[in-house]
């Protein structure tokens, strides 16, 4: 080399140990449980890492590739396990900060790297030489005297690479790469219009008449909500739930909530710069032409293989078994409700923006209940720990919050899960609130996912995410009794991922249809009345819910569940036959809506819970597309679960216990295996059915 050439590469390496020394996403971090540090960590420190971590990984997996001893699961498969770790890192915190507290700088990274990370990891799964040394140990794995779980693991990295496309030409390789990439920007694309269009404002009222009906709470949150955006002295409803769903249930005022409701269904259907109609019809064509490329005729063939469904024809089925009882109950609903406009005197027909109001005024006239008589006893804090309680009385674990952690937001909150003996579970990050930078709804994630190779136990980091009500100036945050049972739902997957208790963390692939049901059971207790007395206090009082209330609630606990069934199976039915769809034709999505909606008889005052062009769930991401059904059929299990419970005692410990083993802390077993060790038979669709009241 001579000195020139020298001095460069001198140069280069001193300016990459500077950018590392100076990137705290490429530095081991000193921070309790090796937490992020975000006090620290930029915006302009993300793409070099990505860069970084995508530069370690293609060389971790060389050197797999180039180690010339025999393929074994320890050279290999352990190998493998091992790498990605500074690129699982970096994408864990972008994604998490990108999703609940973004900005143009993220989103425009996010747009960057998407397709980067795509061509990184076909790099990878379509690499044939590391394909060649998975067949060799693939093919062994009978003589290998593996453990239940290295088999899994052995399986799981196996068949993601030919469903990746390992055993492609290169020529279709070269197709299934252009796709993919793709592919990844239209989703890029589709979650940053559908978060434009979420935080737009829905309606702005500066008539004090027009806020009839509304309660004093849902008036000053308007009003902070047009102050925090310089229009003082106004009032402002945004298109995420904690501003919509309130007003939509109680404003006297039929054509505002015409107008609210008609922004927040039309959210990328606008013809505007955030429409969204193109980018789903593209992204539809293409996972079509990709299912044909790997062997599938739909995009539901494929992404159905590893359910517990198993195949579309079973998930079509099931779905039908439900809507029947469901449409006849939701029809019955609507005769209450349309009386009631009557015998008011008014001359219209029920819309679809009136079921909210009316279903509430006949709630109130059929039960005497009213969500105004329970968001007080409902504070943030308190529902909370009523969630932490039950998980304690239910796993002897316990939270205790921490001060020394740093934040993305200061409005989260950090707490420390210990087991029942006293040692360290895990992480559990509480994020809340409503804000401008975050995507509607609520969901789990992980910094870090549990593990334990080679003895070394590596603890969770865990997130829960919501937008339920903020604080006001005189009033804590306040929940609806829907927002409590999202609460308990989004801890159930804490749970799950806090108890993992693998060897391996890529042993943990568990089906789609499966992962919803250590939510979806945590909803029972959430309203189960004697829990309900444990942490519905008065936010004024301290006193706990009368159980004038808790019966009110009780009784009323099957009201409304056709709507709520209907306008969920009917977006169901949309995910399955957007991927059921056999060539790529680009397609009119206004027109394929409606003759989806047709083919089931949805009835006009209800819509889908989503349009396609805000259905996120399935085209931000691929990790729902063509399992929307989930829920459901992860309520039937979740029903079935806790009836064992109701049957004995709701803390009953063996049963608990068993839950944890079987279905909390496993890998990627079979799932339905794993629910009848613990329940003892197959689950029926009958007990659910029934906690819904659509057995009548």
């Amino acid at each position: 080399m001579n000195t020139r050439m020298y001095l460069v590469a001198l140069l280069l390496l001193i300016i990459g140990c500077s950018t590392q020394q100076e990137n705290p996403l490429l530095q081991e971090w000193d921070t309790p449980f090796q937490t992020p540090p975000f006090d620290e960590i930029k915006n302009e420190h993300f793409m070099p890492a990505f860069l970084e971590g995508m530069k370690a990984e293609k060389a971790e997996v060389n050197a797999i590739i180039a180690n010339e001893a025999a393929p074994t699961f320890k050279n290999t498969i352990e190998a493998l396990e091992k790498s990605g770790v500074l690129l699982e890192r970096v994408s864990r915190v972008f994604n998490c900060l990108n999703e609940a507290n973004t900005n143009d700088e993220l989103q425009q990274i996010s747009k960057e790297v998407a397709p980067l990370q795509t061509r990184h990891y076909d790099d990878i799964y379509l690499n044939n030489k590391l394909f060649v040394k998975l067949s060799q140990i693939y093919k062994q794995q009978g003589s290998l005297g593996l453990t239940p779980e290295q088999t899994i693991l052995l399986e799981n990295y196996y068949l993601r690479l030919v469903r990746k496309g390992a055993k492609l030409n290169d020529d279709d390789k070269n197709d299934l790469r252009a796709i993919n990439e793709e592919l990844s920007g239209l989703y890029v694309k589709f979650s940053q219009n559908h978060l434009k269009e979420t935080n737009a404002l829905g309606l702005i009222i500066d008539n004090e008449a027009d806020l009839a009906g509304l309660p004093d709470g849902v008036i000053q949150a308007a009003a902070e909500m047009a102050k925090d955006r310089s229009m003082e002295g106004k009032w402002v409803f945004s298109l995420q739930r904690p501003s919509f769903t309130p007003f939509l249930i109680n404003s006297e005022k039929r054509k505002l909530r015409e107008i609210l409701y008609t922004a927040y269904i039309d959210r990328g259907n606008n013809n505007d710069e955030y429409d969204n109609k193109q980018v789903v019809s593209r992204i539809a064509a293409l996972r079509v032409s990709r299912a044909n490329l790997l062997g599938y005729k739909t995009h539901a063939d494929y992404t159905l293989e590893r359910s517990m469904a198993k195949n579309r024809e079973n998930v079509y089925s099931f779905l039908m078994q439900l809507w029947e009882p469901a449409l006849k109950r939701a029809k019955t609903e609507l005769k209450d409700m349309q009386a009631l406009i009557d015998n008011e005197g008014n001359d219209f027909n029920l819309q679809a923006w009136d079921w909210w109001y009316y279903a509430n005024k006949v709630k109130k006239e059929k039960y005497a209940l009213d969500d105004a008589l329970l968001t007080p006893y409902f504070k943030m804090e308190n529902v909370r720990a009523g969630a932490f309680d039950v998980a304690g009385k239910l796993f002897g674990i316990e939270f205790v919050k921490r001060n020394d952690i740093q934040v993305y937001p200061p409005d989260v909150e950090i707490f420390e899960v210990f087991e029942a003996d006293g040692s360290h579970l895990g992480i559990f990050y509480s994020d809340y609130y409503p804000r401008d930078g975050k995507s509607s709804g609520a969901w789990m994630d992980s910094f870090r996912d549990q593990s334990n190779m080679g003895g070394n136990f590596i603890t969770p980091l865990v997130i829960n995410v919501g937008n339920f009500a903020k604080p006001t100036a005189d009033k804590p945050s306040l929940m609806t009794l829907g927002q409590v049972r999202t609460l308990f739902h989004e801890l159930g997957h804490g749970l799950n991922w806090l108890f993992g208790n693998t060897t391996y963390s890529g042993s943990r692939d568990v089906p789609t249809d499966f992962v919803e049901l250590p939510s979806q059971i945590m909803e029972y207790w959430a309203v189960d009345p004697a829990i309900l007395k444990t942490y519905a206090l008065h936010y004024e009082t301290g006193e706990p819910i009368p159980q004038e209330l808790i019966d009110k609630i009780e009784n009323a606990e099957q009201f409304n569940q056709g709507f709520a069934t209907v306008e969920y199976l009917a977006a169901s039915f949309l995910d399955m036959d957007w991927h059921t769809l056999t060539d790529t034709t680009m397609l009119d999505v206004p027109e394929f809506e409606m003759e989806s909606m047709a083919k089931i008889g949805l009835m006009p005052e209800i819509e889908s819970r989503y349009q396609s062009p805000n259905f996120g769930h399935i085209f931000g991401g691929s990790s729902y597309s063509s399992g929307y059904y989930s829920y459901i059929w992860a309520e039937v299990l979740a029903a079935d679960a806790f009836q064992a419970f109701k049957e004995t005692d709701l803390f009953n410990k063996d049963l608990s216990a068993s839950f944890r083993l079987n279905l909390l802390s496993m890998g990627s077993y079979d799932m339905m295996t794993q629910y009848i060790k613990f329940r003892g038979k197959q689950p029926s669709v009958d007990t659910m059915l029934k906690y819904r009241g659509l057995d009548q």
